[in-house]
């Protein structure tokens, strides 16, 4: 919530909160009425419906639609902030991990992500906003229609690096003389083999073995938090 005010204040279109949280509400609502947009106390029942879920915390900020940003080529946009880590989605279709791989991202450092432009590949949605906790806020969310193209553009300026189940290098074999370009998959497949392709190299997490692989996003925070410390 406070993300969103921060980031872009001038997208809140209304706000509502319980009683519990009248102080923390107090200084939105003195934003909301200079800016005249509504803003209501309400039941704790009522904000459930507003919010869409009971996990509400007792505010809820309703906002202008947010969407990824469509790249018009192959390439990152010139004024992307640097950054030690860019994690890019291919095929993650679950709003769940997305959110939370943004969460992760940010916390890590990360000042961008890149979705890749096909069918099965999650958007921004009310659902990945919430799990990822004002995440979504510091990272400029973009769209590319040809996600190998733009990793093979990337190469001289980046280590772009596959997260694969097996076959891949240890974490600690990953050179880190370049910032680093994580490319993540879904679940079930895993990154397109053209994607893979493109990388510079691939890389596994090492596990026990008594199971097969981490949730992504629960591997994209362990990778977010190795790859990008020096």
């Amino acid at each position: 919530m406070r993300a969103v005010f921060l980031r872009r204040p001038e997208q809140v279109l209304r706000l509502f909160y319980t009683a519990e949280r009248r102080r923390i509400a107090g200084p939105l609502c003195a934003h909301l009425a200079r800016t005249r947009r509504p803003y209501r106390e309400v039941e704790g029942e009522e904000l459930a419906r507003i919010a869409g879920t009971p996990h509400h915390g007792g505010i809820c900020a309703v906002t202008a639609p947010r969407r990824a940003l469509t790249l018009p080529g192959p390439a990152l946009p010139a004024d992307l902030s640097p950054a030690r880590l860019l994690p890019l989605l291919d095929g993650i279709g679950n709003p769940h991990n997305l959110g939370a791989i943004a969460r992760s991202a940010a916390f890590f450092g990360a000042s961008a992500m890149v979705l890749a432009g096909d069918g099965r590949q999650a958007d921004l949605s009310d659902a990945a906003f919430r799990v990822a906790e004002g995440g979504l806020e510091h990272l400029r969310v973009l769209r590319t229609d040809d996600l190998p193209a733009l990793l093979r553009g990337m190469q001289g300026r980046w280590r772009s690096v596959a997260a694969v189940a097996a076959g891949g290098l240890p974490p600690d074999a990953i050179p880190r003389d370049l910032p680093i370009a994580l490319l993540l998959g879904n679940e079930e497949q895993g990154p397109s083999l053209a994607s893979i392709t493109a990388c510079d190299c691939r890389l596994t997490l090492p596990g026990s073995g008594a199971v097969e692989s981490l949730n992504v996003a629960a591997a994209a925070a362990v990778l977010f938090h190795t790859l990008g410390s020096r």
